[in-house]
This record gives structure tokens, sequence and C-alpha cells, in this order.
């Protein structure tokens, strides 16, 4: 089929779940023999290193620029739009409107792909115009990421933090009731989104993990070693760090003062070092090769109270064998059962109970490793991701 996707960042390099899920997904249907055209509105600039990535799986690349954050016509629409913040930063982009209605004239498509509501305001008129059928992916239900994004506003701004949020769940709402069929990435969020809709159907399109990256992965078991990994410009993110290190992290150490926790993950505040100045914590920062780090740890810790979703750097861990401690948050939509492929507990005190019975038992941590390695081996490579976005194209294109 012929394909135009639109994106409102690049896909590589994969600093993000997000941006995992996209480049994968774009392979997969490449090598399925898809005729990929990628429209990306970018706020960095698509190099050399960019573009040879993703020529083997796009038949054209086209990278315009996004308007800077700080930019006075960004700051204006931000705060006088009916639209919520992300969706006025990445729309009311002229030049992007006009190159998406010059590919909509040229030819005919099978599919057009809008990545995110928040994305899809430089794309609405034309759509309408043309009356051209699109399918809507989404990776959250935006609206209700809640306290992680809106809670962290300063207390003075929290008026505006609500109103932002009324915002966004509105503009779900009508950008949904467009779209011939929705993309969701769990069956959870398939069914918020839907109802969002007003009954549009929403199909779920999961996400995977390349499992081939991380076979070779031998955890070190025995090493008292943690490793929290996340794209920190994602809130969520950000929250479960946060409440790793002030209020679980002291009650392991009270118990195991030797562990150690390694965080690693794009976009990580300098100023974080400072916060947390135990010697005991090591910032990594952004790693090129995400299964050398993943060697060095005894257990994955991944306490994320809000989000959505499945969790790619989760899949990620469990696909090396890596023993998972998370909340159910961070393992929603990955049908595991834990104690079995995990350990899944609520609040500060159970998750720290968790970390230090993994961290006191090798032989059984191993074990639950390897069982999670089979798991996602057998159900969430990215082929089976690429057989139902795949079926979403047929019913659309029919």
């Amino acid at each position: 089929m012929r394909v135009l996707w639109t994106l409102p960042y690049l896909p590589w390099p994969i600093t993000s779940g997000g941006k995992s899920r996209q480049y994968h997904l774009l392979r997969a249907m490449a090598e399925r023999g898809h005729d990929i055209t990628l429209l990306v509105q970018s706020k960095t600039p698509a190099d050399d290193a960019v573009r040879q990535a993703l020529a083997p799986w796009v038949h054209e690349l086209i990278v315009l620029p996004r308007r800077s954050l700080r930019h006075p016509r960004t700051l204006w629409r931000a705060a006088a739009s009916p639209m919520p913040v992300l969706a006025a930063v990445n729309g009311d982009a002229p030049a992007l409107t006009r190159r998406f209605e010059a590919l909509l004239d040229r030819q005919t498509w099978d599919v057009v792909q809008i990545e995110h509501s928040y994305g899809f305001e430089p794309f609405a008129a034309p759509l309408a115009r043309r009356r051209q059928a699109f399918v809507l992916t989404e990776h959250n239900v935006e609206s209700r990421l809640g306290a992680a994004t809106y809670g962290k506003w300063p207390r003075w701004a929290r008026p505006a933090a609500r109103y932002d949020q009324w915002r966004a769940e509105r503009w779900e709402r009508r950008v949904l009731a467009q779209a011939a069929r929705i993309v969701a990435v769990t069956d959870s969020d398939a069914a918020a989104l839907q109802a969002l809709s007003g009954g549009r159907p929403a199909r779920v399109v999961p996400n995977g993990v390349d499992t081939r990256a991380f076979a070779g992965v031998v955890p070190a078991h025995g090493s008292a070693t943690l490793l929290f990994v996340g794209n920190f410009e994602y809130a969520p993110n950000g929250d479960a760090l946060a409440w790793l290190l002030d209020d679980i992290l002291p009650r392991v150490w009270q118990r195991q003062p030797q562990a150690r926790l390694i965080v690693a993950g794009h976009a990580l505040p300098v100023a974080w070092r400072s916060r947390w100045p135990d010697p005991r914590i090591d910032w990594r920062g952004y790693v090129e090769h995400l299964p050398s780090v993943q060697a060095e740890a005894a257990a994955f810790v991944a306490p994320l109270r809000f989000g959505g979703g499945s969790k790619l750097k989760v899949l990620e861990a469990m696909a090396a064998g890596l023993p998972v401690v998370s909340t159910p948050e961070g393992l929603s939509g990955l049908g595991v059962r834990p104690g079995e492929h995990a350990w899944s507990a609520d609040g500060a005190s159970a998750l720290a109970d968790a970390v230090v019975a993994v961290l006191a038992d090798p032989a059984r941590a191993r074990l639950v490793g390897e069982a999670a390695r089979r798991w996602v081996v057998e159900r969430f490579d990215w082929s089976a991701a690429a057989s139902a976005l795949e079926a979403v194209y047929r019913e659309v294109a029919a």
C-alpha cells in the first residue's frame, strides 16, 4: 500500500519509547512491502545519520522545522489557543500544511496515518476539504496523564493546568471523532479512546521489542545494582524517578545499604545530580547501547504511577532477562503474571520490599527474569504489531 505517515518528531535516534515504536513499525511495515512517505515536523534537523537510518524503510523522508518553544508566536498560541498547550506547540505550521496538501494532491494514498492528536492541527483543513479518511494513532490518552503532567505545574499555575487538561480532553474528542480508525496500544486505552470519540472504531496495535537485540544480555545477578531507564522529557518518567529516590530507595538502603542505582535515559536534567547527591546513584544519561548497561544490573525498577499504554522500557528489560519490579501501571498492557514474570507492588513500602526480595535471592530473580524473557519473545516481537497495523490499513483501504 501507499502510505502517507506524519510524525511530530523524528523516530531516530531512538531516545524514547514512542520513537522506538515508530522506528520499528516503519521498519516492519516496509519489510512487508508497503511504500511509506514520512512527513515530519521536528525540533531537530535530519542529519546524515538520521537519513541513513531511515533510508532503508522510507520511500521519501520530508522534514520541516518546528518553531522553538520560546518563540513569541508559540508562547502566544499556547496561552490563547482553544487547543491544549501540546497541540498549540505543534500546530499553526503553515509550511507543514502546504506540504501536506501538496502530497494529497500529488497522488492517491491507500492510507493516511496521523500520529498523535496533539499533532493533528496542521492537517485538519486539507483532510476535511478532500474528505480524506485517515488513521489516528495514540500512544496514551494524553488528557488522562493527570498529576504526572499537570501536577508538576507551579502552585500559582494550577488553575491554568486544570484549564489545559480540560482543553486537552475537548481537543481529543474533536480529533478522535474525525478519524476513520483509531489505533491504541492497549485494550484499556482503546476503550477509553473509543468512548471519547463517540464510538469510532479503536483497534489495538501493541508495543513490541526487537528481541534479537537483547537476546545476549546476561544480567549481573548478585551485583545489588538496580537500573532505571526513561526519556525524561516525558513527565511520568520524572515522577517515577523522584518517587523512587525520595520514598522507595531510602527504605531499600535501610536493609540493603550496598544497593546501587544506575539512571539512564534521554534529557536527564543536570540539576538532579545535586538534588540527589548520594554516591550510590550512577547518573548515566543517554546511552547508545542499552544492552551493555542492562548487563551491569541485577534488576530493573519501574515505579510508574501514570502514563497509560504499555511500557517499552519494561518490555526491553524483560527481553534482556532482567527481573522487573514495577507497579501495576508499569506492567499495564503486557499480560504478565505477577510473581511469575515480574514483581508487582503498589506503594513505596511494598515496592521497597519487592526490591529487597529480588536482591536477596539471585537464584529466584534469575528464574523470573528468564520466564519474562520467554514471555516477551513469544508474544511481543514487532512482527505481531505490524500484522495488527496492517489489518487496520486493510479496513481503511476497503
